[in-house]
């Protein structure tokens, strides 16, 4: 989800954004977003912290949610200065925050859904960033609203979580986007 908002925001800014800046930024978040947690999960595969790709048990998402907050702090300080894309910088300062508070969540042993938490995060940043170009995407609102309802009904389907983990998810991705919008709009 990272990946798909910057996609997002340099496809609908109207701000001139220089093509190489722009495929730099991607190839950046590209890696650092999808192959390097891609291949430390493999790490921690083989060194027995995880089981399974999809981290069933609250004490196995502990360390990657860590790992993954360390990579966001790491994309926030080298990829995306405060002062470069405000609007990026802000959208993965709010990806911190839900991952620190997934983290904490875990901590004290509750599963909320982190698809419902990237989903509904990357959802509040588009709303925003349409907001604040003053651009009309009721189109990829309606998608975004459709993905969202398959994405929950797919985790119920799965017995992956319950409907309050899911609520709870939802909440943890939406409400820092949604407090973050005064430091850049």
């Amino acid at each position: 989800m990272p990946l798909l908002g910057v996609i997002f925001y340099f496809s609908k800014t109207p701000r001139f954004i220089p093509e190489p800046l722009m495929k730099g930024k991607l190839f950046s978040i590209a890696i650092l977003t999808i192959i390097l947690p891609i291949l430390l999960f493999y790490l921690l595969k083989t060194i027995n912290k995880v089981d399974s790709f999809h981290l069933e048990s609250v004490e196995e998402r502990r360390l990657p949610l860590l790992i993954n907050s360390v990579i966001i702090v790491l994309i926030l300080i080298r990829v995306l200065p405060i002062d470069e894309l405000p609007e990026l910088y802000f959208f993965f300062i709010g990806i911190l925050i839900s991952t620190i508070t997934c983290f904490a969540l875990a901590v004290i042993k509750f599963k909320a859904s982190i698809h419902m938490i990237a989903a509904s995060g990357f959802f509040m940043f588009a709303v925003a960033v349409a907001i604040h170009f003053k651009i009309n995407i009721n189109g990829t609102i309606a998608l975004m609203c459709v993905i969202l309802g398959a994405i929950a009904t797919s985790r119920l389907h799965l017995k992956a979580h319950t409907p309050i983990e899911l609520i709870v998810g939802s909440f943890v991705g939406l409400l820092p986007q949604l407090l973050l919008l005064n430091y850049w709009m």
